[in-house]
């Protein structure tokens, strides 16, 4: 085998129970409280993307115009504080012990993650990821007003993204997979990348992710979670988007 076994997991619903591009929104709002006005140039979108009129691509790129203006080196360094100060907190306690056990065993951690790279990687150093795949986002000096995704990190995007990116993905076998690989999810999105980990594990996966993680005999987790059902969800997204969400649990 070409390295000693990775272990893959992906970020928003699966390390933590929140959408981190909404964490995010709420960090920044909560800093400068004047750039919630800019989402009203995002709610015309939204409503045709929950009318699935437009694609997921450009429903994230127009939710990233809160940024517009922004100097580079400040959104740099909120992505640095955010990781410092705010993910780990909302992280699961079950994940992290998930986490060091992969390590433990000599396994190479790999986030693999459909967020914005511009603070993907700082949550990946943060949290002890040995490599961070994220969506890779074209940054200008100020941040234009929708930036440009170079390459959404979704679905089959994300196999191909660690064969290019990290050292020895590419050689791995199915068998090397099978035997010395993992990988972690929340969603059935990401089935390319539980099958391609060999032994899946599921967090809070949805019914039919379920049964079918039941059938082939794939591990589930069920975290404690601060909401108790999807309206609980909704409802946390958009108290974080308006910048109105607690920065670590008790908080409030």
């Amino acid at each position: 085998m070409a390295s000693r076994g990775y272990a893959f997991f992906d970020l928003d619903h699966t390390l933590l129970p929140h959408d981190t591009q909404a964490l995010f929104c709420n960090y920044v709002l909560k800093r400068e409280r004047r750039r919630v006005l800019l989402h009203l140039c995002f709610l015309p979108i939204a409503l045709l993307r929950a009318m699935r009129l437009v694609s997921t691509l450009r429903a994230k790129r127009a939710f990233m115009g809160y940024l517009w203006g922004m100097p580079l080196e400040r959104l740099q360094r909120y992505a640095h504080d955010f990781a410092e100060t705010s993910v780990l907190p909302w992280t699961y306690p079950e994940l992290l012990l998930e986490m060091e056990r992969q390590r433990s065993e000599g396994r190479i951690l790999v986030l693999n993650t459909a967020s914005p790279d511009f603070y993907a990687r700082d949550i990946a150093r943060v949290l002890g990821f040995d490599h961070c795949v994220a969506t890779k986002v074209r940054l200008t000096d100020p941040l234009s007003f929708q930036p440009a995704i170079l390459a959404n990190n979704k679905h089959q995007e994300k196999i191909e993204a660690m064969r290019a990116e990290i050292p020895g993905v590419a050689a791995l076998t199915v068998e090397d997979r099978n035997d010395y690989c993992y990988a972690y999810s929340d969603s059935a999105a990401d089935l390319p990348l539980l099958e391609f980990g060999g032994n899946a594990v599921l967090v809070h996966p949805s019914p039919h992710l379920a049964t079918l993680g039941i059938r082939r005999e794939w591990t589930l987790l069920h975290p404690r979670r601060p909401y108790n059902s999807r309206m609980g969800d909704l409802l946390a997204v958009i108290r974080q988007v308006l910048g109105l969400y607690p920065s670590e649990p008790g908080a409030e």
